[in-house]
């Protein structure tokens, strides 16, 4: 059975352990620190700076022409390929030629081959030879063929210069000997 003793003494014992709870532990220091520094630390606002002023924009070109319309856009072309006086431009309705398919540099000269009259390079691209005359066309460049010697066929090729206008330029496709 339980002794009336131990149990007052139990009860008593719960009490102080509830009344130890209830004390701040130091609490009441810490709120009086808070207080202190908040009292002595000064506020300091900033001014917030003039918001700018907005000036609305007024669109004026409502009425003007679209610049994206397509007949603004080909007179703006054509205005600029009347300007461009040169007057040298390759031919793109004429039908391409077989050599034409191949860059300048991935063709070579391996010899030449005469008829009365007329002479003809023969041009190697890959394994396959190819005979070319004065008149024809070769590389990528629009580059036609304006002379054979023995040793080189020269060209004049037709490029875009850094304007973008129309030019001429001088090529050479030089004979190559096999060396064995």
């Amino acid at each position: 059975m339980i002794d009336i003793r131990t149990l007052t003494r139990a009860a008593s014992l719960a009490g102080l352990l509830m009344l130890a709870g209830c004390g701040d532990g130091g609490v009441q220091e810490i709120k009086q620190w808070m207080d202190d520094v908040q009292r002595q630390t000064p506020v300091s606002i900033q001014k917030l700076a003039e918001p700018k002023k907005f000036v609305p924009f007024t669109y004026s070109g409502k009425e003007e022409l679209d610049p994206y319309n397509p007949a603004k856009l080909s007179a703006a072309l054509a205005k600029m390929q009347a300007n461009s006086g040169n007057g040298i431009k390759p031919d793109l309705e004429r039908r391409k030629e077989p050599l034409e398919s191949y860059p300048l540099d991935s063709i070579k000269m391996v010899g030449t081959l005469e008829k009365p009259g007329l002479s003809y390079a023969l041009l190697q691209v890959d394994k396959a030879v190819f005979q070319a005359k004065v008149g024809n066309y070769v590389g990528q460049n629009f580059g036609m063929i304006t002379r054979i010697t023995d040793t080189e066929v020269e060209l004049t090729e037709i490029v875009r210069d850094a304007a973008g206008e129309w030019t001429e330029r001088k090529a050479k496709l030089e004979l190559q000997e096999n060396k064995q």
